[in-house]
């Protein structure tokens, strides 16, 4: 008998991040409807306890965050593609919140061996991040996945050398921000799309988000 076909990693890669993207569609719906409606946002996923190091070194946890609405997304800082939009985007809504609203952004790594603190705060600098309100965290590549894709739905999958296509095509990643509450529960997912998304449109809705968890009790 013939020996069954092997799939290349490249298509078990792709099928398994379609899948992936699917399930966020779905939770993406969810808050964009609970939004239309005006109702409760769903409680997606309770985050983790966390041990990170922030863009000046210093150690961070989930309770530097508690009492806190915060915007989370995944990048990296050698990437080409989308992940200087996603943080010209992040930039854009530090610079739109009010400065009455004590919601925090939250920026992580998925290259650690490459961003250091240094590293991170030279590109916060660069995107000009306020510290008190923006962190930039990295740690081990174990302790940033537990994170982001354990609780925060944010993931990220490296490429093999030879299926890069240049030097800085070393992941492909979720371009989405995720919104937690002030009980570190996951309670929205929005969709950035790189180049392909009028944040126009989006921002005013994850600043909708926002104000409606400081609401919460």
């Amino acid at each position: 008998m013939p020996e069954p076909k092997q799939f290349p990693r490249t298509v078990w890669l792709g099928l398994s991040i379609a899948f992936g993207l699917l399930g966020l569609g779905y939770l993406v719906s969810l808050t964009e409807m609970s939004l239309a409606r005006k109702a409760a946002l769903p409680v997606i996923d309770q985050i983790a306890d966390f041990t990170l190091t922030n863009q000046d070194g210093k150690i961070t946890t989930l309770a530097d965050l508690t009492n806190h609405v915060w915007v989370a997304d995944i990048i990296f800082t050698r990437c080409a593609g989308p992940c200087p939009i996603m943080t010209g985007k992040m930039e854009k809504l530090q610079d739109a919140l009010p400065q009455t609203s004590g919601a925090k952004l939250v920026t992580l790594t998925t290259d650690p061996d490459y961003d250091s603190p240094a590293v991170m705060k030279k590109y916060g600098n660069h995107f000009g991040a306020d510290f008190n309100r923006w962190t930039f965290l990295t740690g081990t590549k174990t302790e940033i996945a537990a994170l982001a894709s354990g609780s925060l739905k944010l993931s990220a999958v490296a490429k093999k050398p030879e299926e890069q296509q240049n030097a800085a095509d070393l992941f492909i990643h979720t371009t989405i921000f995720v919104v937690v509450d002030k009980h570190a529960q996951l309670r929205g997912i929005f969709e950035t799309g790189g180049e392909g998304v009028d944040w126009t449109n989006v921002q005013p809705r994850v600043i909708a988000t926002i104000e409606q968890l400081e609401r919460e009790p």
